[in-house]
Parts: C-alpha cells; sequence; structure tokens
C-alpha cells in the first residue's frame, strides 16, 4: 500500500476542544498550552475561535490568547472567525489563516449559525474576501458531511454543491467534518471518490469525532486516497455544542501512533504533545479520552 510520505495535522485542541469543556481555561493557562503545542513539531495550530462570547464562553478570551501567545516562525495559526466584525478582531492580534464554518444540513446550519445555507454564503463571501484581500489563507468547514444529528444520511452530492459554492467564493480547501462522529470507511470513501472527481487531494482535509471509535479507521481509508491533511485534537478533546453526544476529535496521540507506525512523517515530536495531553488533563480536571495517552501517562513528566 503506497501512502503520502508526510500529513500535514492542524491541532484544534485550543479551538475545537475547548469548546466543548463546561469549564473555562484560564487565559494564562490557555497560552502555556499552546506554547508547549507550538514547541512540539506541529504544523498549524487554530488556537480560538472569534465568535460573540455568549455563544461560546469558554472562547471569549480570543484576542487575549491571539495577543499573548508565541509564535514559532514555523508553525501556521489560524482562528475561527464567523463574521466580517470576528475577522477584524483576528487579524488585529494575528493570524496566518481564517477558518469559516457552515453545515451540509439545513437543520445543523440553523441551530449552529441561526442562518439557512443560502442566508449563510452571503455572509461568508464578505469574509472569504476579506480575508483574501489581507493575504491570508481561508479554510471552509463544512459539518455534517456523513450524517447529520437532525437529518440523518447526507447525499455526497448535496456537499458538492456546498463545496463548490465554497470554492467559488474563495476558500483555499475544505475541512470536511464528521461532525457527530458516526462514520465508517465505506462512507468515507464513497464521498472521497466523488469530491476527488472535483477537486485535487491538496484542497481537502478531513476532520474526524471518535463517537463510535471509528475514527483511526477513516483516517486510514482517507490515507489509502491520498489525503494529506488532517484536524485532530489532542488527547482527544473536545465535542460539539450543537451535536449532542458527539465525542472530541480524534486524538493527535493516537493519529501520531498511526502514522508513526506506518512510517509517514508528521515532523511533530510525540513526547512533546504527550506533555501538551497531560497539561491540559490536569486543568480540565478529567480524563482525556486519547487510549495513547492514557497508555503512555506514566512515561511522561507532567509540565504543569
Amino acid at each position: 500500500m503506497n501512502y503520502p510520505d508526510y500529513i500535514w495535522l492542524k491541532e484544534v485542541g485550543p479551538r475545537d476542544g475547548l469548546q466543548n469543556e463546561e469549564a473555562f481555561i484560564e487565559t494564562d493557562d490557555k497560552v502555556k498550552w499552546i506554547n508547549m503545542l507550538s514547541e512540539s513539531g506541529i504544523d498549524e495550530i487554530e488556537y480560538s475561535s472569534f465568535v460573540h462570547p455568549k455563544w461560546i464562553p469558554q472562547l471569549r478570551d480570543a484576542r487575549e490568547v491571539g495577543r499573548k501567545i508565541k509564535r514559532n516562525k514555523n508553525v501556521f495559526y489560524s482562528a475561527l472567525v464567523p463574521n466580517l466584525k470576528g475577522l477584524e478582531h483576528a487579524l488585529e492580534v494575528g493570524i496566518d489563516g481564517a477558518s469559516i464554518f457552515m453545515s451540509v444540513s439545513e437543520t445543523h446550519n440553523k441551530k449552529n449559525i441561526n442562518k439557512s445555507i443560502s442566508e449563510t454564503y452571503p455572509v461568508l463571501y464578505e469574509v472569504i474576501k476579506e480575508a483574501k484581500q489581507a493575504n491570508k489563507y481561508v479554510t471552509g468547514y463544512v459539518s455534517t458531511v456523513f450524517d447529520c444529528p437532525y437529518e440523518g444520511k447526507v447525499d455526497p452530492e448535496h456537499v458538492i454543491r456546498v463545496c463548490n459554492q465554497l470554492m467559488e467564493d474563495g476558500v483555499d480547501a475544505i475541512s470536511f467534518g464528521d461532525t457527530i462522529g458516526t462514520a465508517v470507511p465505506s462512507q468515507v470513501e464513497a464521498l472521497l471518490e466523488r469530491m476527488l472527481t472535483e477537486f485535487s487531494s491538496e484542497q481537502l482535509i478531513m476532520h474526524f469525532h471518535d463517537t463510535r471509535g471509528m475514527a483511526i479507521a477513516n483516517i486510514l481509508t482517507s490515507l489509502r486516497y491520498g489525503i494529506t491533511r488532517f484536524d485532530s485534537s489532542v488527547g482527544g478533546l473536545g465535542g460539539c455544542p450543537y451535536a449532542r453526544g458527539a465525542a472530541g476529535n480524534v486524538a493527535t496521540n493516537d493519529v501520531l501512533y498511526l502514522l508513526h507506525g506506518l512510517g509517514i512523517k508528521t515532523g511533530i515530536k510525540e513526547d512533546k504533545m504527550q506533555q501538551a495531553a497531560l497539561f491540559i488533563q490536569d486543568k480540565i480536571g478529567k480524563k482525556l479520552p486519547s487510549k495513547t495517552v492514557a497508555s503512555q501517562a506514566n512515561d511522561y513528566k507532567k509540565t504543569v
């Protein structure tokens, strides 16, 4: 089996991970944690979300975090921006890339951002346009591409229509979200076979949650289709506030165990990622779901 030589990982724990935690992590702890991640060899860190605090209060300190983190010149720093005001704040404190988001499912989109799909496009177009004028890379998150908690199975043709519109509007890449973590490899195969008729593998990013324990199998399937970019969260931190019961993102630590075991390069130091996992585990006050973190917990000293 021919796998890609190198995989680009985006660490989404500071955004997608923390947004689903009940407790607010103190700003200085967030900054220390992100700085630890920055020294792990990770390619990209999505360090926060510039949404209104009433929607995601756990990330109400996004601007302060953006100002305080120590930037590593080898790391690409991105953030989620829902609208022009969010983009303005993100640009003010510094981003390399902006991530916009919407759902393929009408119901999930309405519950997530309080707009229909048709109402969402003009808002996102303005954000994309302004971000590109600022010379920023733009990623389009597309949620519920396999299954929706409200509408059930999702037709790949519907996913294509949404992605084509976002590409036409100027995004550089699409991140395909298994938002509720229920996809199985056959669904991944069906989606990628269709997507790769429209887009190059370099434009596709896979974003798996691990509710049913299928995330690693789905990543392995994606690798066989030449996908080289994945989103993951240290320790498996996270979930989705608008998809009840959804587990966290696939754990960065578990993905590294898979990739390095297959001989695929990432540039990431597993011991540094383990230390980052143990640090945030201590701050949230509960065990992270990553099996790799649990099995190696005694091998590394916590940096608290």
